[in-house]
């Protein structure tokens, strides 16, 4: 009748977990998860791709560049972010196109580029949280952190 292990209900058990943190989660929040999950796609995609299996590889790759297109380009503000946000934006579009490649290569090295791009924005992003004792920022800072939209 029941199963030890039954992914399916483990899988919609995560679903409705995230998105009820999605409802009780502030912007910075999102952007850090964000940051995260990209990383941590990498980081999935160079092990997989270390152990020869290719479709785990291809998945996390595709996370990763779905997390930094759809979520970490979309929350920059073009117009109050200025420099700091076009910059960020073609960061983010370097980072996608190198995973691209280095997906169809098998090349470790260019996941590794990115990774060394991202991680210095994403603890510079929860640097500002701990700065600003919690106030989520609505703009960039002098030290040049990324730029929210505010929704």
């Amino acid at each position: 009748m029941f199963s030890a292990h039954n992914p399916r209900a483990a899988n919609a058990y995560q679903r409705i977990n995230v998105e009820t943190s999605m409802h009780t989660i502030d912007q910075h929040q999102l952007v850090a998860l964000l940051y995260e999950g990209a990383l941590g796609a990498i980081a999935t995609a160079r092990g997989a791709m270390a152990r020869g299996d290719v479709a785990t590889k291809c998945n996390a790759v595709s996370k990763a560049v779905r997390i930094i297109e759809e979520g970490l380009s979309t929350a920059l503000d073009p117009v109050d972010g200025g420099e700091l946000a076009q910059n960020l934006g073609a960061l983010y579009d370097y980072c996608v196109r190198r995973l691209i490649l280095a997906n169809a290569r098998n090349d470790d090295a260019m996941m590794e580029e990115v990774m060394r791009l991202i991680e210095p924005i994403a603890l510079g992003w929860n640097e500002i949280k701990k700065n600003n004792n919690g106030a989520a920022p609505a703009a960039a800072t002098a030290s040049g952190q990324p730029v929210l939209v505010e929704a």
